[in-house]
């Protein structure tokens, strides 16, 4: 049985980028109000009364979007800093991270996830559902400026939607060699999506490694991360290529996350709404979580 150690903490729900696989064309959106966002203080009272003392010492920030999230860069150094934190990353779509990279790192983030899921602009624009200027080039500028900063390691997310990106994926994986990058492939989670974006909703893992294969040939790799993601390695490349296979395998025996909401939910499983529980409502009400 797996240690559970790794929380996925929500800062926002709110995000600058309309991703059709989040949130579908015509899908209504309901923001949670501001006063029902956990506030930095109750976020790290749960962080260092709750969590930490059964046995929680890694921590992820995501959203919506986190850097939309005011005082990022102090709530960053607030977990940061706690002494059995052991982990602290981020996972951000990088589109204002240009202009926080440094002071992010400053302030003790180390690991950093980034949504790419397209180096062509037009392909990029239309999954974000962007309809203005493209936002690759900021999204790009963002990437390049983590790595500069130090970001040691940087991953990019992609999610292989068919007929969209899927064409891309050996671009996209080529970035490794000569960057000590780490590209993820994820499987499209077409959960309430099936038609989202045409007749196949996803492309196997298995599939993606067999044309990578075929063009470089693959290793597994000796480097490991903290989920569920099966590690590879183009021969002689510097950065890693990992897969994330939700639909066609089934890795629940190996995770070892829960996450809390932006609004005070733990949820123990992302795919499965039993157990949650509303610790916001305990904590502002006095009860002894």
């Amino acid at each position: 049985m797996n240690t559970v150690d790794y929380l996925r903490i929500s800062l926002i729900d709110r995000c600058n980028f309309r991703c059709q696989y989040c949130m579908p064309q015509g899908a209504e959106l309901d923001y949670i109000l501001r006063q029902e966002l956990l506030t930095d203080q109750e976020l790290l009272t749960l962080v260092k009364e709750v969590f930490i003392p059964v046995g929680f010492r890694k921590f992820r920030l995501t959203g919506g979007e986190p850097l939309l999230r005011p005082g990022v860069v102090e709530l960053v150094r607030a977990i940061a800093s706690l002494p059995e934190t052991q982990d602290l990353a981020m996972t951000t779509n990088a589109f204002l991270l240009a202009g926080m990279a440094k002071e992010l790192y400053q302030a003790g983030l180390r690991r950093i996830n980034i949504s790419l899921d397209s180096l062509n602009r037009e392909t990029f624009d239309k999954i974000i559902g962007n309809r203005g200027r493209s936002r690759w080039e900021q999204t790009w500028e963002g990437i390049k400026a983590a790595h500069q900063v130090g970001f040691d390691p940087l991953k990019l997310n992609v999610v292989v939607i068919p007929g969209v990106n899927d064409q891309e994926v050996l671009d996209l994986a080529a970035l490794t060699i000569h960057r000590s990058w780490h590209v993820r492939f994820i499987e499209f989670m077409p959960i309430g999506n099936s038609q989202l974006f045409g007749q196949r909703a996803w492309v196997p893992s298995e599939e993606l490694r067999q044309r990578i294969h075929l063009r470089w040939g693959l290793i597994e790799s000796s480097v490991r991360g903290n989920g569920p993601a099966d590690v590879f390695q183009i021969p002689g490349a510097k950065g890693t290529l990992g897969f994330i296979s939700q639909m066609s395998e089934c890795f629940c025996d190996r995770c070892n996350r829960m996450r809390l909401s932006a609004d005070g939910w733990l949820r123990p499983c992302l795919l499965n709404e039993q157990g949650q529980v509303d610790l916001k409502t305990a904590l502002r009400s006095g009860v002894d979580t």
